[in-house]
């Protein structure tokens, strides 16, 4: 196998930054979808119900593309990543706006940039440089300020906060574990196989928070909702999401998120009629500007195995 050049490197980092770009877009309406279903559905329904639809499609993408097989430390990450991403994130923003706005939870998640590129450098084995940490820490204060004067800010510290924080943190380790995870297994088998292993406990746990549901009660928008977390947020977005962190690495193509506090804000103001400032768009050009900063940063990552197939899809032929 001939040695890769740098045109083809520049292709992936390239190809890593639009599929990241692709997964933000999908998870920006993640919090404005889950404000809407938590108003009308079990936030406990809401969250283990969407891992479980989620788990039920990856069962049928894993038969139809082949099981293969995991080793056992492959296996433990996959649990990492389950905690981070399929169990604590969307529980604990699921409580949390319940009594919070999803502009307001804009306001916190918008520090999982930086939490992933910490993961990032703890569990993916990434050395990003320190033009990186300064465009990222510009990147982020950039966030704080736009939020903070577009109304995001509101209130006192508050329990929601500290939800929201949990939910930040174990994000940032599902990302960072999903995205190393995803250079040997892809970034669709990666998350098919984390909604798998969950499956023994967002099935019975969803059974038991439906239980006090009555279907024809709730409005079409919060079903509507649940659907698009279940389908889009807690499965499709994440094959193109965790294919870009494993293409691009995890704490470069993470800071892509910067842009989805902005894009959570537009789709708040549009389907929730939450509040927001006038100059979003020239806000979202000094973000862009830091995205594009910290793409042209130096990153030390593992390299991705993009040419060959994985052994574990290698055995299912």
């Amino acid at each position: 196998m001939r040695d890769k050049s740098n045109v083809i490197a520049q292709n992936r980092i390239t190809g890593g930054f639009l599929l990241g770009a692709l997964g933000v877009l999908s998870f920006s309406l993640s919090l404005p979808l889950t404000r809407l279903a938590v108003a009308e559905l079990n936030p406990w329904f809401v969250a283990f119900g969407r891992a479980a639809v989620a788990g039920v499609l990856s069962l049928g993408y894993l038969w139809l593309t082949g099981w293969g097989r995991l080793n056992r430390r492959q296996v433990g990450r996959l649990l990492l990543v389950a905690l981070g991403v399929i169990i604590g994130f969307p529980l604990f923003t699921s409580l949390a706006l319940t009594v919070q706005t999803a502009s307001h939870g804009a306001v916190v998640i918008a520090v999982l940039p930086a939490a992933t590129a910490v993961w990032a450098v703890l569990r993916a084995g990434e050395r990003p440089s320190g033009r990186f940490w300064l465009s990222s820490g510009a990147g982020l204060l950039a966030v704080l300020v736009f939020l903070g004067t577009a109304g995001g800010l509101s209130g006192s510290f508050e329990l929601a906060d500290l939800l929201l924080l949990a939910a930040v943190v174990l994000c940032g380790l599902g990302y960072a574990e999903g995205g190393a995870l995803a250079r040997d297994l892809g970034g669709a088998r990666t998350i098919c196989w984390a909604l798998v292993v969950s499956l023994p406990l967002t099935v019975p746990l969803t059974v038991v928070s439906a239980l006090p549901i009555a279907p024809a009660a709730v409005s079409w928008q919060a079903w509507a909702s649940f659907g698009y977390v279940s389908l889009v947020s807690m499965f499709l977005g994440f094959f193109a999401w965790y294919a870009g962190l494993a293409r691009g690495g995890v704490a470069k193509v993470g800071q892509v998120q910067l842009a989805q506090p902005v894009f959570t804000l537009s789709w708040a103001a549009l389907l929730l009629g939450e509040e927001i400032g006038v100059y979003t768009a020239l806000m979202a050009v000094v973000l862009l500007a830091c995205v594009v900063l910290t793409q042209r940063s130096r990153t030390v990552a593992p390299s991705v195995r993009v040419d060959r197939p994985s052994p574990q899809v290698a055995r299912r032929s």
